[in-house]
């Protein structure tokens, strides 16, 4: 075994590779320089103690010069690893420049790293070569297993290509023995990432033919899947075909939870249907499935885009006396929302509501109440709010120059008003008389115009030659 080197020539290595100065042949000459003996293990110690911080050019020339000039000779483990760090690092040429080489060396590669690689080569868009190195896996002494199988299939599915991993499933079912929820679990993912409910319902009869029942994951899949659909092509049919679904799922046995509701409230928020979240909502006690704090949080948000304050406030409330604690994130997408409508005296009383409930982290509310105040014109509840959080030992972001109205510019609201607002009519009758003269006036307009068209016509005529 080469001598252990000390500690600080350990440190100096590390540094000379994540010190971004100097080019590539500066860092090699650097490196010459060392007296250090290296082992394999060392390498990879360095190479995982440098990913997060060296570029990973810097990382793929340390590797080249430790296999080809130093005394040691790397294990199949060592080419693995940085194989790993650079898929990690998604950096496609430094992983292609390595597996060319494991592959000319013999070199095993292992299951574990060939599923990282086919997983970043797809998110990188470069289906092809991952579908390639599968395909050659025997030349790399990496069997074609249940593993690997798996792997390629998966990675397929995630970024929407269902159908190319079918072909695979299709070209190898000898592989599909033993792991076929999970291959039908990622095909359905597959198809509702490119929103093909025909195709993933294909999916689920074929699970149901073969043997596999669907779980809760599949069905809230599936269903996450139809509400997209329908929030962009039939939004009247979110409710009824999703309700549809769930009574498929009793059937089977299978009870819908909050998350399968959730998803249904979420694209009814989206289509703001105000009257048909609140029936899910108390179709939800109803059928037994307790609302938890996202459900409370996707209606009261749909209610307070749609101007219903008075109730959106109330469900709150209700939310709260049912003991449920929310999350900070709770109070504040809710705040954002009242104050993005220009109602900033809910979002104050929202705020005290959430001081109430002693969650902390208030930082982020008075910076977005301070500021929304003081521009609104409302300077001396601006202060108090800064002056309660410095009281309370709250960093704020905001500066204090907001609360100066010597620098801070007012924005007033400018709404549109109806003409027929400008209109002051005290009575029923003279509403009545005022929206009969200005009939009036539209007609004798009209009438004027074609008098006009007929005296220009008589005076074509009139100088027309005999």
């Amino acid at each position: 075994m080469p001598p252990t080197p000390a500690p600080d020539d350990l440190v100096e290595l590390c540094k000379v590779v994540s010190s971004g100065v100097g080019g590539l042949d500066d860092l090699e000459s650097s490196l010459n320089r060392f007296s250090v003996s290296l082992s394999s293990s060392l390498v990879t110690q360095i190479m995982e103690s440098c990913k997060n911080e060296a570029p990973t050019r810097r990382l793929l020339r340390f590797f080249l010069w430790s296999r080809k000039n130093l005394n040691c000779n790397l294990e199949d483990e060592d080419f693995n690893h940085a194989i790993r760090v650079f898929a990690e690092k998604k950096d496609f040429t430094a992983m292609d420049i390595l597996i060319s080489d494991l592959g000319k060396e013999g070199r095993a590669l292992e299951a574990q790293t060939y599923s990282l690689v086919a997983e970043t080569f797809v998110k990188l868009g470069r289906e092809d070569e991952a579908l390639g190195i599968y395909k050659n896996l025997d030349k790399f002494k990496c069997p074609q297993d249940k593993v690997t199988f798996a792997a390629i299939v998966n990675a397929l599915c995630a970024k929407g290509h269902a159908k190319r991993a079918e072909s695979v499933v299709w070209h190898h079912k000898d592989k599909i023995s033993g792991v076929e929820p999970c291959i039908y679990r990622s095909l359905l993912y597959g198809w509702t990432v490119q929103k093909n409910v025909k195709e993933a319902r294909r999916i689920l009869k074929e699970m149901k033919s073969v043997g596999i029942m669907p779980d809760l994951f599949c069905y809230n899949t599936f269903l996450r899947c139809l509400c997209k659909r329908n929030l962009k092509s039939n939004p009247s049919g979110l409710v009824p075909e999703a309700l549809n679904v769930m009574m498929e799922m009793r059937s089977y046995r299978i009870a819908p939870t909050s998350i399968s509701y959730n998803i249904l409230l979420t694209c009814l928020g989206r289509a703001r249907r105000v009257k048909e979240s609140l029936q899910i909502l108390d179709t939800m006690k109803k059928t037994g499935c307790s609302p938890d704090w996202v459900s409370y949080y996707l209606v009261a948000r749909v209610l307070y885009l749609t101007g219903r304050f008075g109730k959106g406030n109330q469900l709150v409330d209700e939310m709260i006396e049912e003991g449920l604690m929310p999350d900070r994130k709770f109070y504040y997408d809710l705040i954002g929302v009242l104050c993005g409508v220009e109602r900033v005296n809910y979002a104050l009383e929202l705020f005290e509501r959430m001081k109430r409930s002693s969650l902390g982290g208030y930082g982020p509310v008075y910076d977005v109440l301070i500021p929304k105040l003081c521009r609104g014109g409302e300077f001396d509840k601006g202060r108090e709010l800064w002056e309660e959080a410095v009281d309370m030992g709250v960093t704020l972001c905001c500066s204090s120059d907001l609360l100066d109205p010597s620098i801070t510019v007012v924005f007033e609201l400018k709404r549109k008003v109806k003409e027929d607002s400008l209109v002051d009519f005290t009575t029923p009758k003279t509403r009545a008389q005022g929206t009969k003269t200005v009939g009036k006036k539209k007609m004798t307009n009209k009438n004027k115009n074609k008098n006009k068209k007929k005296k220009k016509k008589k005076k074509k005529k009139s100088t027309a030659p005999t």
